[in-house]
């Protein structure tokens, strides 16, 4: 496989807090990548290193190539972004915002118009080119936004939570173009992402990071397989003893709140046997289900707890890193 982006030992820290934690990996030419984590975890400071925008405090990376602290131009040049901050001139038109892109990019006109009609029409928003952007939904201003990352043909294309804040139908429409994009261009997708459904089912690989470090990193199904068998979650109002409970039946179990997830295999045939036990201990339970493993529940078991909670045990971590990011 041919690297579009090698990282080796890249590291950045603010102050005393250690957003990315000594990573390396590589990413394929024409692989579309999460990095997979809760906010906070250090994916949007990965890629702003990978950027340019951002200087490791150690380690190195490449990006098609070109050392991100040797030759920033050279990357900047090779890459397109969409940062999770929208960036479009609402007061322009579609049409005009690509233009202006690619005039900075120094793009001839004829080449220029040529590629705007393109991939305004690749996003369907050629009926709305002459429309001001501030008149757009969130879904067109992101998918302007790719039309306007890709007008300079980049080697490789940054989606920085590119559906944060999109309902769910606008969401899964604006993954189905980014799947498109990378079959139609070949070009490398890195996508940095907390919705785990959306990248079980776009991503070829993922990387999922928490407080600044690789945890895991495979293919969705190879993650999952890790888990094993199938995931039985009991809910109760006294977890703890459900537990121990399944501690003394030799079972290694997660919990969550008042919930607690166990992987079983042939669990149908096993839950009864569960209930039972409980049951017997007189211990509450309110509800269970069975369920295939998920990528929550690859980073509960990884971490020992779910994307949710970490988010929430991260908030103060993320104030102490916005205003290092400020400064």
């Amino acid at each position: 496989m041919t690297s579009a982006i090698h990282i080796e030992h890249l590291t950045r820290r603010f102050g005393d807090l250690v957003a990315v934690d000594d990573i390396s990996f590589d990413i394929g030419q024409g692989e579309i990548f999460g990095l997979l984590g809760p906010n906070g975890a250090g994916k949007t400071t990965t890629l702003s290193m990978l950027a340019t925008m951002l200087e490791p405090s150690s380690g190195s990376a490449t990006v098609n190539g070109i050392d991100i602290m040797g030759d920033a131009a050279g990357v900047r040049r090779s890459i397109g972004i969409v940062f999770q901050d929208q960036s479009l001139d609402e007061e322009l038109t579609a049409w005009e915002n690509m233009d202006f892109h690619g005039r900075l990019y120094r793009i001839p006109a004829g080449v220029r118009n040529q590629r705007i009609d393109e991939l305004l029409r690749l996003v369907e928003l050629f009926d709305r080119k002459d429309d001001i952007v501030k008149t757009f939904s969130g879904g067109m201003r992101r998918r302007l936004e790719i039309a306007r990352g890709l007008l300079h043909h980049p080697a490789v294309l940054f989606l920085d939570e590119p559906t944060l804040g999109l309902d769910p139908q606008t969401r899964n429409h604006l993954w189905t173009y980014i799947a498109t994009l990378a079959q139609e261009k070949g070009i490398t997708i890195v996508i940095t992402t907390h919705y785990m459904e959306e990248a079980d089912r776009l991503c070829n690989r993922i990387a999922i990071i928490d407080h600044g470090k690789i945890i895991a990193m495979d293919t969705p199904g190879r993650l999952k397989e890790r888990i094993g068998g199938e995931v039985v979650t009991i809910t109760s109002p006294d977890p703890d003893r459900v537990i121990a409970i399944l501690s003394g039946a030799g079972l290694h179990a997660d919990r969550s709140g008042e919930q607690v997830t166990v992987s079983l295999e042939n669990a149908e045939q096993q839950i009864s046997g569960l209930i039972v036990r409980l049951s017997e201990n007189k211990v509450p339970v309110t509800a269970i289900a069975i369920h295939k493993p998920t990528l929550e529940d690859v980073f509960l078991s990884f971490t020992g707890k779910t994307i949710r909670d970490v988010e929430a045990d991260g908030k103060e971590s993320m104030r102490i890193h916005h205003r290092a990011m400020r400064h």
